[in-house]
């Protein structure tokens, strides 16, 4: 087994050391953890790395300004689209076996990426890309909740895994731009090919299989309204934010989405093997802690992109210069993954769930003292320090989440945990650019984004403080 536990007292050992000493992990079961974080963190850097070699990329494939936002879409479409399904055919045909897959189609893919000749063949692999991604996510995920038990061990994997993950998506803006600089846009996308084949080596030597033990039907009505309204409801988001909800097909997929998200709904109530159990919707821990990483996911994403602006557009901060704010970011949230296990094993996930999410609202709402010509220290401190809160919140969610479900329902709990974390990824800065393309200049949008992220934080921490309060 990847676990090592301690040699048992003998009876007639009297004091303390006839307490046993908690599990360690085995050499093997490191390197399993290893090979799981860093198909985690690969795909976190791919949907930062990039963000900074956008305007580079547009010039050298033809690609219009208004058409950038698809070197995006086109990734976060089917990354958040097709995570439940991908979860739960894991479950039924083997997770070892996805997981795999999905390695090789997002090597695959990301060498397409590389090698674009035209506008086309890019977004046809940014949205195979995506495609590997939601094999991945929830694959590698459930993989580790299986692998680690309930308790210290699940906590530090989550933990490791939280830490990089956030860590990715800092990784990424800065590696995204020095590669930009010295190789060229390609090399973004290369990294991530070399990346993909290098844990796919790895990983048939160290994985398991695992599977549900029965084998039920696939919940096909299910699996395609839930897609499609994920789909729609993305791309509604994606394409206001460029050009606003005026146009008719913003409008139309909007509606699409809303409605095929509650015919989904419906489905499953009276399907006999659902997609996603609603009786499992139904667990306090599941719903409200969802909820929370819902807000924290979109919420920290969307800070980092108006900071972003407001550092380089406002204050006139080099790339390298915003990438050293951020960098310090992707330190504190380092630190927090080292500590939160600990401080979650003394006061619990849900209560660091709940005041994570309220700390991070509060240093986020502390943006507000930012100047026009000046914030730089105060910009570092707080997103900082937000970013720590944000690290202890993703760790915590992904405990409460998991926590009580048995192994054989672990794929469509962490399914649908990492289908939260991608559409939290994907949504926040749609909806809430929206918010700052209202205002006469990018100073008072960025105000009205800090504001409305601290009030959504803040309100939310309350309310999953409140329904994880009766939670059995």
């Amino acid at each position: 087994m990847a676990i090592e536990t301690p040699t048992p007292v003998p009876s007639g050992t009297a004091g303390p050391a006839a307490v046993p000493a908690p599990p360690t992990l085995s050499g093997r079961a490191r390197l399993v953890l290893l090979v799981l974080c860093a198909a985690q963190f690969m795909v976190a850097l791919d949907f930062s790395v990039l963000n900074v070699a956008l305007p580079v990329l547009g010039e050298d494939l033809g690609l219009s300004r208004s058409g950038l936002q698809w070197a995006v879409t086109a990734f976060a479409l089917p990354s958040g689209g097709f995570l439940l399904l991908f979860g739960r055919i894991a479950d039924l045909y083997g997770r070892r076996r996805l997981f795999l897959t999905g390695l090789a189609l997002f090597g695959a893919s990301s060498l397409l990426a590389t090698m674009a000749w035209d506008p086309a063949s890019f977004l046809a692999g940014r949205a195979l890309q995506g495609l590997g991604a939601a094999v991945i996510v929830p694959t590698g995920m459930s993989l580790l909740t299986t692998t680690f038990p309930e308790g210290p061990l699940r906590e530090r994997a989550l933990g490791i895994s939280g830490t990089l993950l956030s860590l990715g998506f800092t990784t990424g803006m800065l590696a995204g731009g020095v590669l930009t600089d010295t190789l060229g846009w390609r090399s973004t996308m290369g990294l991530l090919s070399v990346a993909a084949v290098t844990v796919l080596v790895l990983a048939p030597k160290l994985l398991t299989e695992s599977r549900t033990p029965e084998r039920p039907k696939l919940d096909v009505p299910g699996a395609v309204t839930v897609t499609g309204g994920l789909l729609a409801l993305i791309y509604s988001l994606s394409t206001a934010a460029e050009r606003g909800f005026g146009g008719t097909d913003v409008q139309i997929t909007l509606v699409l989405g809303v409605a095929l998200l509650a015919a989904f709904v419906v489905v499953e109530s009276r399907s006999a093997a659902p997609l996603v159990s609603l009786p499992m919707l139904r667990r306090r821990t599941v719903a409200f802690g969802n909820l929370g990483g819902l807000a924290t996911f979109s919420m920290m994403s969307t800070i980092v992109f108006v900071l972003t602006l407001y550092l380089q557009d406002l204050l006139g901060l080099s790339a390298f210069g915003t990438g050293l704010v951020f960098g310090v970011q992707g330190l504190a949230s380092v630190a927090a993954g080292v500590f939160a296990p600990k401080v979650i094993g003394r006061f619990g996930a849900r209560r660091v769930l709940v005041l994570s999410l309220l700390g991070q609202g509060l240093f986020i709402g502390a943006l507000l003292g930012l100047g026009e010509d000046s914030g730089i220290w105060l910009a570092t401190v707080a997103v900082s320090l937000a970013s720590a809160c944000h690290l202890g919140a993703i760790i915590a969610y992904g405990l409460t989440v998991t926590s009580g479900v048995p192994d054989e329902e672990q794929g469509l709990a962490t399914g649908l945990a990492t289908t939260t974390q991608q559409v939290g990824l994907t949504i926040g800065i749609p909806l809430l650019g929206v918010l700052s393309t209202t205002q006469g200049s990018l100073f008072d949008g960025v105000r009205l984004v800090v504001t409305a992220a601290a009030v959504i934080l803040v309100a939310t921490g309350l309310v999953v403080g409140a329904g994880l309060r009766r939670a059995a």
